[in-house]
């Protein structure tokens, strides 16, 4: 197996380690934000607590395996270019154990007071916190320089934006359910311990449902993004570049490599002559957000290595290690360089926006997979979770944000806005979290029923919620700096 890898027995233990650190990260997630997708029918008594946790966690799995990977790839996208295209070196380890470290400390701690805190926002949080770290302890970088801030305030708007739809749209759910349902028992709460009646028992299995689903494939992707880039880093032979790529997405990578080329060659460009000047060019340039001739320069030799790579192959080359890793650098900058060209409507002349949109979105295809065992063992560790701490959460949100007991149409109107609100920020590509979505939107339902909410559980919400991203960035630094000198001075790693 070791060989298979093409790693030593050293690089095997670290990489078992970091990955069973990341699947431990999605277990706890399972406590707070898959516990979400059952409180509703485990409190309302539509399903027991044991069925409602593995039938929650098998559609956590579908979610998963159905997901895109594109909410996994922005949380990757926050990072530091450097410590991305280098998470296989002493730097890329205090990384990656810093991010899972600062997530579960805090999620743990949250769960243990019963509060339905946000991976999201933890693991984000501490993403933010090791860019910060890294700039600062980065002789020529200043302060927050390499930190996508861009991606940053795309995230950050939908992790604000989220709650509150959730809560307003929950809201004017109930109130519309209210006028056209004309069925009284929907809007009762739970009479001691009996189901409810089986019309009203459905609706809430099917939300319950819809929910889990919507949460895998959104959830599930954030520790997933986290196991591709320990997999790149410590087993690249195998994962640097996905072995599945199919014949036509080479042939286009070979065309549209070959067009950007030839347009960069007639508008004059001299590429450089070192790969390292090259890569080191494009690295400075997308941690400063600053483009110039050298960028452009850079690009043509990047450019003309993908070229070379793909030439006349229709499967993925059979390289060294080493060469797969420089393979995947190479792919993994002009992926970055041309969208944020493009973006910026700054791309070389000659290079239409088709072309390297086209071609972006193959080289990460080829550089950002995720194989399905990853999604399987990730969907396993949710459903895990939930199963054993779902407890402390579901009593938070079925009793303790209204003043009075939850009814069926409340907790039904909370779940189909948390779905949809989730699949929503799915398609887009945005990590949301399933805890402020859900807990905001039975607020709104309680708001709209006129049934008050207690001021001491939503105080201690939004405490979790404004803490958690300025606590998990501290976490994050101060680990990550830890780690530093953990891999340098104690190991002597570099």
């Amino acid at each position: 197996m070791v060989e298979t890898l093409g790693v030593t027995g050293l690089e095997l233990v670290l990489l078992l380690s970091a990955l069973g650190l990341a699947l431990a990260f999605e277990f706890v997630n399972g406590f707070h934000d898959t516990a979400n997708a059952v409180a509703t029918v485990i409190y309302t008594h539509a399903l027991p607590p044991t069925v409602a946790v593995v039938w929650s966690g098998c559609w956590n799995l579908i979610g998963v395996l159905l997901s895109s990977g594109a909410v996994a790839y922005s949380i990757v996208s926050l990072l530091p270019v450097e410590l991305v295209l280098n998470v296989g070196s002493g730097t890329g380890f205090a990384m990656v154990f810093a991010l899972l470290f600062s997530a579960i400390l805090w999620n743990v701690g949250t769960w243990y007071l019963g509060l339905p805190a946000s991976s999201s926002h933890t693991l984000i949080g501490a993403i933010v916190g090791v860019g910060l770290m890294n700039s600062f302890l980065t002789p020529d970088s200043t302060l927050g320089e390499g930190v996508n801030w861009a991606k940053v305030t795309d995230v950050g708007k939908a992790l604000l934006l989220s709650p509150l739809i959730g809560f307003v749209l929950a809201a004017v759910l109930l109130l519309v359910m209210k006028a056209m349902i004309r069925q009284p028992a929907l809007f009762e709460p739970p009479q001691g311990d009996a189901p409810p009646p089986w019309p009203i028992r459905l609706l809430l299995v099917l939300t319950c449902t819809g929910v889990s689903v919507m949460h895998g494939s959104n959830d599930g992707q954030k520790g997933m993004g986290l196991i591709v880039l320990i997999l790149v880093g410590l087993a690249p032979l195998t994962f640097a570049i996905n072995p599945t790529t199919p014949p036509e997405t080479l042939a286009f990578v070979q065309a549209d490599t070959g067009q950007i080329a030839e347009a960069l060659s007639q508008a004059g460009v001299v590429d450089l002559q070192d790969d390292t000047e090259a890569r080191g060019v494009l690295t400075g340039a997308i941690r400063r957000n600053q483009y110039d001739a050298r960028t452009t320069a850079a690009l043509a030799r990047i450019n003309r290595n993908v070229l070379t790579a793909v030439s006349g192959r229709t499967v993925p080359a059979k390289l060294q290690a080493e060469e797969r890793r420089e393979a995947r650098i190479d792919m993994y900058l002009e992926a970055e360089i041309l969208s944020r060209l493009a973006r910026l409507n700054a791309l070389p002349p000659g290079i239409a926006s088709s072309t390297a949109t086209g071609l972006r979105d193959r080289l990460k295809s080829m550089t950002f997979f995720i194989p399905p065992w990853v999604k399987v063992a990730v969907a396993l560790a949710l459903g895990l979770g939930t199963m054993i701490g779902w407890k402390r959460i579901v009593v938070t949100v079925g009793e303790k944000i209204g003043k009075a007991h939850m009814s069926y149409a409340q907790g039904a109107a909370a779940e189909l806005v948390a779905m949809t609100t989730i699949g929503a920020a799915d398609a887009l590509g945005l990590p949301v979290s399933t805890t402020h979505v859900l807990s905001s939107g039975i607020a709104g339902t309680m708001a709209a029923n006129r049934s008050g909410i207690q001021s001491t559980t939503v105080r201690n919400v939004l405490i979790a919620w404004v803490l958690t991203l300025p606590a998990a960035m501290l976490l994050g630094a101060g680990l990550f700096s830890a780690g530093l000198f953990l891999v340098f001075d104690v190991f002597g790693m570099r």
